[in-house]
């Protein structure tokens, strides 16, 4: 397998190659975490140290778990108890850090760039788990992958991504991966939730769910990012729901094999309905979780390969 890239920081850089390699790999991680013995070696004796500026349950017990899996020394560092609160800077933080001679670096940062800025100042692998409004690229990976593993392919289908596109660094990593594997993205939501320049992505956007959604053989939903809101994005919850919350009644314009997908974390009766959330021949949400695992395994054990050979100078 051939993955050329010091770190992980989006999906912009990387190739169609080197998306399939990723995702080659996480099919293999799969397999290993369904067994009864789920431990491999790939990354014995190497230090992963997760660094989360923004809380996260789900990415960060994902990050740890597949560290763990794969032989490595995991250290969560709770930044926001961190020196960061003391006055010390980024750049301090990362020199630090360097001193200490970890291996992999995970960051999650709410300031987009962050996390490319750390990356130029170590001599270790960092991956991206999320900056800001920039990028979220093991989100858009397992995505893929769910995706892949569903329908059979991941080129050549209709995809609809919808909701709060706007403050959604999953929406922008998505839109990348997969218009660079062929498909036909959507965008739907609300002209107040949709980014400026949006026509810049190569992407159908709609206004209205139900056209959105007509024949598409993928329904991607995303939560209100109330925390990144500066403003009225929205009358009201209820009005939100009524016109862009999935039902029953808007999944019907969709292909009647289309499976359903969610980021996570949920709001219940805001972006989705609960009965839609948990029909198992609809919703994939729960392999997602599961997808996620493998994808930040098969990141981090590729990245390691790369920093096994060669030397650690040339990684910053």
């Amino acid at each position: 397998m051939t993955f050329q890239h010091a770190h992980l920081l989006g999906i912009e850089p990387l190739a169609q190659s080197d998306i399939s390699t990723l995702l080659d790999l996480s099919d293999q991680y799969v397999d290993l975490n369904r067994r009864d013995q789920k431990h491999a070696d790939a990354l014995a004796g190497l230090t992963q140290i997760n660094m989360f500026f923004e809380n996260s349950t789900r990415t960060q017990a994902s990050f740890e778990l597949a560290g763990k899996r794969l032989g490595a020394d995991v250290m969560n560092m709770a930044m926001q108890a961190s020196s960061i609160k003391k006055g010390e800077t980024l750049i301090d933080t990362a020199m630090t850090l360097n001193a200490m001679h970890p291996d992999l670096l995970v960051v999650r940062h709410p300031q987009s760039g962050a996390v490319d800025l750390l990356a130029q100042k170590v001599n270790c692998a960092v991956l991206n788990a999320g900056d800001g409004r920039h990028e979220h690229p093991t989100q858009a990976l397992l995505d893929a992958l769910t995706i892949r593993r569903a329908k059979g392919r991941l080129h050549r289908l209709s995809i609809a991504i919808c909701g709060d596109i706007a403050h959604s660094r999953v929406a922008r990593s998505n839109i990348i991966l997969l218009g660079k594997m062929e498909n036909r993205v959507r965008l739907v939501g609300p002209p107040t939730l949709m980014p400026a320049g949006i026509a810049e992505f190569g992407v159908e956007v709609f206004e209205d769910m139900r056209e959105g959604l007509k024949d598409v053989d993928v329904v991607m939903m995303l939560r209100l990012q109330r925390e990144r809101m500066d403003g009225g994005f929205i009358p009201s919850e209820r009005e939100y729901y009524h016109r862009y919350g999935l039902d029953a009644e808007k999944l019907r314009h969709a292909k009647a094999d289309a499976i359903v997908m969610h980021p996570g974390p949920m709001n219940r009766g805001v972006e989705i309905d609960g009965e839609i959330a948990d029909d198992i021949n609809r919703s994939v949400i729960q392999e997602q979780v599961e997808m996620g695992v493998a994808v930040r395994m098969a990141a981090m054990d590729l990245l390691a390969r790369n920093l096994r050979a060669r030397p650690k100078e040339v990684m910053a």
